[in-house]
């Protein structure tokens, strides 16, 4: 990896250490922003880009159906925040660059709902689409590190894996319990207030249940899969941890770090995120 930071990526870092969400660090906020999500009124999500309803999810499309490769993509957002208009430009970029059908569900969202629901909601979608060739499952932050437990889940059920797995930043650990994590380095995430969110998310499981921290789970059998991570975001040691679990369980895995680099940056228009798509198409292409 190159250990030179490009100019435009040090000041995508200033701008978002400006904007950090307060709730990050602190149990008070976190638990009113909590609150406050609570009791949002639960809408669909309007956006320029296309979606249908499946079962009573909405689910955002990119690319064409007869594409070479079809992307199952897990929005991040802490598993409380809706996807937004990072997520969908990034979908669309991954449907022109790689020949994708690119599909992005409107998942359930902590606090009303948990784990459990968004299992039963994504399996339903995941087993319409399981019989495409060059299945790719996706996802960025918390989506990734749901698409790790779903990936363990599947075995339980008896469904096929994804032909690859390719993850940005994934939270593998919402129990955040290996510490000491650099809150104050991250310029979006805090430990504080992930530690409120998960349990939000896990409902009545354990944080430390497969099902919300894939770290604890059992990784044989997964395909094979491609991690994408910043050396100096909040996650990077649990990441690294389960990188080493995903070689243990005997899965084909490959880590890439962004040297000195934050929290999602494939997600980001930095020089860096260029180069990560580059990789993804060499990925797929082997």
């Amino acid at each position: 990896m190159s250990n030179n930071k490009s100019f435009i990526a040090k000041i995508e870092e200033t701008v978002l250490k400006f904007l950090k969400p307060e709730y990050m660090d602190s149990k008070d906020k976190a638990d009113d922003f909590i609150n406050d999500r609570l009791n949002a009124q639960e809408k669909p999500v309007k956006s320029i880009f296309k979606s249908f309803d499946f079962n009573g999810m909405q689910v955002f499309t990119f690319g064409n159906d007869n594409a070479q490769n079809t992307i199952l993509y897990i929005h991040g957002g802490a598993y409380i925040s809706e996807i937004n208009y990072q997520h969908f430009i990034y979908c669309y970029l991954l449907a022109r660059k790689l020949n994708a059908h690119v599909l992005a569900p409107v998942y359930p969202l902590a606090p009303k709902h948990s784990a459990n629901d968004a299992f039963e909601a994504i399996t339903e979608l995941y087993k319409s689409r399981v019989q495409k060739n060059n299945l790719i499952m996706m996802g960025d932050s918390a989506g990734g590190g749901f698409v790790y437990s779903f990936c363990q889940y599947l075995k339980t059920v008896n469904l096929e894996q994804p032909d690859k797995i390719i993850t940005f930043s994934p939270w593998v650990d919402i129990s955040m319990s290996s510490p000491p994590y650099n809150s104050s380095d991250d310029p979006i995430l805090g430990e504080i207030g992930l530690k409120e969110i998960g349990k939000s998310w896990a409902g009545d499981l354990s944080t430390k249940d497969y099902r919300v921290s894939p770290l604890f789970g059992d990784s044989t059998d997964l395909a094979d899969t491609l991690i994408f991570a910043g050396e100096n975001e909040i996650f990077y040691s649990d990441i690294r941890k389960y990188a080493e679990n995903l070689k243990r369980d005997g899965v084909n895995v490959k880590l890439v770090t962004g040297a000195k680099l934050f929290h999602i940056y494939p997600l980001f228009p930095i020089p860096e995120a260029k180069n990560v798509l580059n990789d993804i198409k060499r990925y797929l292409d082997d």
